[in-house]
């Protein structure tokens, strides 16, 4: 599996979306608390002022008592609030939405067991390594989280609390659901805004967020609000596409929009074997997304600086060598030279954006 697939895993914003409301009066009550939510309220606050949450006593909502509510909709707790932005400020998230609430990407076609959902995952070696190297016990937040199959994946691990977020509540349904059938009792999912986010800072040993950021108004404004998330000497995880790598599917973009889809059959994506469902959605989220960003290592890396954390590694690696099963994900590594780092995204180029051009870097907050 190569990045595409774990790109699928990990998901990217707020897919398959049905509601996005701000504080809301209670659901009718219920009797019991939502499964697990007794091991997620104490990362949890009110987006609004920061303060604690409590569950009320019926068990259908949560309240700051300050007046703010939040309903819990199929045991997960609406904590979505709009973006509070001058006016002058475009904000893309509606239309982002209104993208996925027609594509949902990615689906759980014949992933109907837990072993479906690990092999799936494992033949991904970032997805193998991640597991494989996180800290025993870590606490552990998706933003972004979709459908929920990376953060379902990396609940199965012993010891661990795996929260996934996102915007889009028919996704979460669907994640819940599946972490419901197959008892994935370390998993959880919150609805949220990343922009106001609904977690106490410095709360998460890792906070992975993979083809979501550049979805966004703001990539670099969304990477210092879920920054904040991540415990001194934590690590973040994002997942970007790149200013040159991209490029390739662009220009088949450019192609389909000009002599249909037939340009399409450029990706090798697309002439792949496999479900026409999965095609489907792979050609929408590459070929039709409303909005998109694109960043540089450099950039990065100066974000990583100003928001208090060391590079660690990224996929691809800088420089000559090759990402590979023996890489250490959360070990230092050099950020090379401008020129390693520029040779590493011309190779992107170069290769035809394979994955859409998508990259991670990894970073750890000081200490």
């Amino acid at each position: 599996m190569g990045m595409s697939e774990l790109a699928s895993i990990a998901s990217a914003s707020c897919h398959d979306a049905i509601d996005a409301t701000g504080p809301a009066a209670a659901s009718p009550a219920v009797d019991r608390a939502p499964d697990g939510l007794e091991n997620v309220i104490g990362f949890l606050h009110c987006p609004i002022d920061g303060a604690s949450l409590r569950l009320e006593t019926a068990g259908g909502s949560l309240t700051d008592g300050r007046g703010h509510r939040y309903r819990i909709e199929r045991d997960i707790p609406c904590l979505f609030v709009p973006n509070d932005w001058e006016t002058a400020k475009r904000d893309v998230t509606d239309i982002v939405k209104a993208f996925y609430e027609k594509t949902p990407f990615p689906n759980y076609d014949g992933l109907d067991t837990r072993d479906s959902l690990r092999t799936k995952a494992r033949d991904s070696v970032f997805a193998r390594l991640l597991d494989e190297q996180l800290p025993r016990g870590a606490a552990i937040l998706e933003v972004g989280c979709g459908t929920g199959q990376m953060t379902n994946f990396l609940g199965m691990g012993w010891g661990r609390t795996a929260i996934g977020a996102d915007l889009c509540m028919n996704s979460l349904g669907l994640a819940n659901g599946f972490r419901n059938r197959f008892s994935i009792n370390n998993a959880h999912f919150v609805q949220m805004n990343l922009f106001r986010p609904a977690f106490r800072e410095a709360s998460f040993d890792v906070v992975l967020s993979n083809g979501v950021l550049h979805h966004t108004s703001d990539c670099a404004g969304a990477f210092r609000s879920i920054a904040r998330l991540v415990k001194p000497g934590g690590f973040i995880i994002i997942g970007l596409y790149n200013w040159l790598g991209r490029y390739p599917t662009l220009w088949r973009r450019w192609l389909i929009e000009r002599f249909g889809t037939v340009g399409a059959m450029l990706d090798p994506r697309m002439r792949g074997k496999g479900e026409a469902v999965r095609r489907e959605a792979w050609f929408m989220d590459q070929y039709r997304h409303p909005h998109e960003t694109k960043h540089s290592i450099n950039e990065v890396l100066g974000w990583f600086d100003a928001a208090g954390f060391d590079y660690t590694s990224s996929v691809p690696t800088i420089g000559d060598e090759e990402f590979s099963e023996d890489s250490r994900l959360f070990e230092p590594h050099s950020t090379r030279r401008l020129l390693d780092r520029l040779s590493t995204e011309v190779e992107m180029l170069l290769s035809g954006g394979a994955d859409g051009g998508l990259y991670i870097m990894i970073g750890r907050r000081r200490r």
